[in-house]
């Protein structure tokens, strides 16, 4: 008899500090192997390599550090699940963004060349550099003097995240680097580019991040002069002129890389994707109604629909941008489980670390076990989910975060339940602007390593939000993802699927485990919302400017 020949994937999920690849069975989803590596310099935010500091809200990576975790990585799931790499069909990938950098015409990152290594603009831009917030204000004054058209897709407002402050950043400040340099381009159709030999941009990223629609194109070449003359030929000079739909192959591993991987040249690489988006498919998002949260550092969250429309504050939406046949929406908090890193690095006494112990805890949990026996409003505090700025609905990263109602006797739990609340209060915003835009949110998808970890902020979630939360099968969902499109892009004669949406309906799933709201707490949180709101407008929306004060005072 014959063996029928199995086939795999691998997707490779590059977060803020490290990256993850998985390795799946392409016939029925099984993650089969999974290694994670921090990447070597780290997010590169207090001084640079030289030991010259930075100032405040930069964020940098060193390249490098890219390729060397997916060649370990990679290699380290191939050996783990002692598989036949020539049943590995296709490698898939997703990245944070706007994670961007220059490059020459062979791909050499300026921060490599000789001359450069010590110019921070020379070097990755990390999402969650900040430092371009004045261009950011720039790119939407001129945007909304200008009319132009492509804004009111974006929540009217341009964060300073994405790409066009970043590069407007780089013109302003270091005009050499803008001169000297091939291509501006993200991290992901980098490593694509690296692993292929073929340049392309992923229309995933140009979308959400780069300002690119899918019937108008990049903004006009008028309006970037009026960011600055040296931007006028943005797109042609400085852009790849090729645009790639997700699902869609840029290529084969080179025999390097195939090399440096231990995988074969016949291995399909597929369009790179967004790291958030990438879990859209993972999860088995199967039409309107449905968003999901991708929690991590930051909380992304995701829609799909049949029609285009504009939302207040959504960081984007793109056609086919995360499923092809619908539009992606995509909105966010840019401070999520960055506030709870905070508050365990600084808040945690001692007395309350050696209490965890002795239960066998992780202070983590033990702050969460206390946090639980609270009612809604029983710690008698309310804060502003803003500790990394804000995304949406405000789109302002120069705001901050704040804490009302301490009082003398206030205790750390208290302080870390007003956080649980602060961010749960941030996806009812978001919430709450997709509903007014005529996008009915009707259940809530949770993914992430937060979401699996802690039950009470689920339940949190779901009383604010009056919705009901359920959490993705896998504990990996941007790799699976990544692994989803990394199927399609083999093609169906390698892959024996016609269409990815019959592979996210076999691999794509959900957990059975459904977070209902409770009539009691959602009418609690109700009375807290409000006065949350309160302090949104008048802290975000200009009533008072006492965040922005104290920023540039520091």
């Amino acid at each position: 008899m014959e063996t029928v020949k199995k086939k795999y994937a691998i997707g490779v999920d590059f977060g803020t500090l490290s990256a993850r690849a998985l390795l799946v069975d392409a016939d029925t989803g099984i993650e089969l192997a999974s290694s994670e590596m921090e990447y070597p310099h780290g997010v590169i935010d207090k001084e640079m390599p030289s030991g010259e500091p930075l100032p405040p809200s930069w964020a940098l990576q060193d390249p490098q550090d890219y390729l060397d975790v997916f060649y370990q990585t990679v290699r380290e799931v191939t050996k783990e699940a002692d598989v036949d790499v020539e049943e590995i069909i296709g490698v898939g990938i997703d990245f944070t963004t706007c994670t961007i950098l220059p490059v020459l015409e062979d791909g050499t990152p300026l921060s490599m060349v000789p001359g450069f290594e010590n110019n921070p603009h020379a070097y990755v831009k990390l999402w969650k550099h900040h430092a371009a917030q004045y261009c950011a204000d720039i790119v939407n004054e001129t945007a909304e003097r200008m009319n132009e058209p492509w804004l009111p897709l974006y929540g009217g407002k341009i964060s300073s995240e994405w790409q066009l402050p970043k590069i407007l950043q780089i013109v302003k400040e270091a005009p050499e680097i803008y001169e000297k340099c091939r291509y501006i381009i993200e991290a992901g159709d980098w490593m694509t580019w690296m692993l292929t030999g073929t340049l392309s941009s992923s229309a995933c990223m140009a979308g959400y991040k780069g300002q690119h629609h899918y019937q108008n194109g990049y903004p006009d070449s008028e309006y970037l002069k009026a960011l600055d003359p040296a931007m006028e030929n943005l797109v042609a000079d400085k852009f790849p002129d090729d645009i790639a739909p997700l699902g869609e192959r840029v290529g084969y591993l080179t025999k390097r890389m195939a090399a440096k991987t231990g995988l074969t040249e016949n291995t399909a690489v597929a369009v790179a994707v967004g790291d958030a988006h990438a879990s859209v498919p993972a999860s088995k998002i199967s039409g309107s109604g449905e968003m999901l949260m991708i929690m991590g550092t930051s909380n992304c969250h995701m829609m799909i629909d049949k029609e285009e429309k504009a939302v207040k504050g959504m960081c984007g939406v793109v056609k086919d941008g995360m499923i092809p046949g619908y539009f992606g929406y995509e909105a966010g908090q840019s401070c999520f489980g960055d506030h709870f890193s905070w508050f365990m690095r600084n808040l945690v006494p001692e007395h309350y670390a050696k209490a965890a112990r002795s239960s066998g805890m992780t202070p983590y949990e033990y702050m969460t076990a206390l946090a639980e026996r609270q009612k809604p409003g029983e710690c008698g505090l309310l804060a502003l989910d803003w500790w990394n700025g804000v995304r949406s609905t405000l789109m302002d990263f120069d705001l901050s975060g704040m804490m009302v109602g301490m009082t003398l006797a206030t205790k750390p739990e208290d302080i870390f339940r007003a956080l649980l609340d602060a961010v749960a209060f941030g996806t009812r915003k978001v919430v709450d602007a997709f509903n007014d835009a005529g996008l009915p949110v009707h259940k809530l998808v949770a993914a992430g390593g937060i979401a699996a970890k802690n039950p009470l902020l689920m339940q949190i979630i779901a009383d604010v939000t009056q919705l009901p939360v359920v959490l993705t099968g896998s504990a990996q969902s941007g790799a699976l993802g990544s692994a989803i499109f990394a199927i399609a892009a083999a093609g169906e004669e390698r892959s024996g699927y016609a269409d990815i949406s019959l592979i996210i309906d076999r691999i794509g799933r959900q957990k059975d485990v459904v977070y209902q709201p409770i009539a009691d707490n959602t009418e609690r949180y109700g009375l807290l919302y409000a006065e949350y709101q309160k302090l949104y407008e008048y802290f975000g929306a200009g009533g008072n400017d006492v965040m922005k004060a104290l920023r540039r005072m520091k």
